[in-house]
């Protein structure tokens, strides 16, 4: 096998990835071809936990995410919108009940 398998991951996609990736998507992550994966694997010096299910590896993801140096996942991937934010609980603010100039 010679190249990657694709584009680096970027953060987002990283952070929508299932309990479990293959080697092909591991490997993209860390931005290495899947044939340097598989070499890793065998020089027991793959980057993170590797699990053999089977007759393929997987990598958990928690694992994954770690050794890129992601320890937590944010609760939102995305910024949220400026309209999309909620409304301030503590304004009790009743513009029918405001005072008029007199």
């Amino acid at each position: 096998m010679s190249g990657r398998s694709g584009p680096p991951l970027g953060f987002a996609e990283a952070l929508d990835l299932p309990l479990s990736v293959d080697l092909r998507t591991a490997a993209r992550a860390f931005g290495i071809c899947p044939g340097t994966a598989y070499k890793l694997i065998r020089l027991n010096a793959f980057p993170c936990l590797v699990l053999r299910v089977g007759g393929r590896y997987r990598i958990p993801t928690a694992y994954l995410l770690r050794s890129l140096g992601i320890e937590e996942r944010p609760v939102y991937a995305v910024p949220l919108e400026d309209d999309a934010a909620p409304a301030d609980p503590y304004d009790n603010t009743d513009p029918r009940t405001s005072e008029k100039p007199a």
